[in-house]
């Protein structure tokens, strides 16, 4: 490791991430923990569509405040 470089990092999770992200362009977010929210539980992506994903990974929640957005759910399609 270069001298520059900190000896330890942070783990963060995804929602983490983004959470901080959005806090850098002036939006107020807060993570939650993967699996707590309603619109965790359903599909993701219809299943009658060919060019919908066949695996998704549910990544987390962001609750944003102040805004017409209430959550952000965050998948991963592969």
């Amino acid at each position: 490791m270069h001298d520059s470089e900190p000896d330890t990092f942070v783990y963060q999770t995804w929602p983490e991430k983004f959470s901080y992200m959005l806090r850098e362009i002036g939006i107020d977010s807060a993570p939650k923990e993967v699996g707590t929210d309603d619109i965790e539980l359903g599909d993701y992506y219809s299943r009658y569509f060919t060019h919908a994903a066949r695996m998704i990974t549910n990544l987390g929640c962001l609750d944003v405040r102040n805004s017409n957005i209430d959550t952000i759910q965050i998948v991963q399609k592969g």
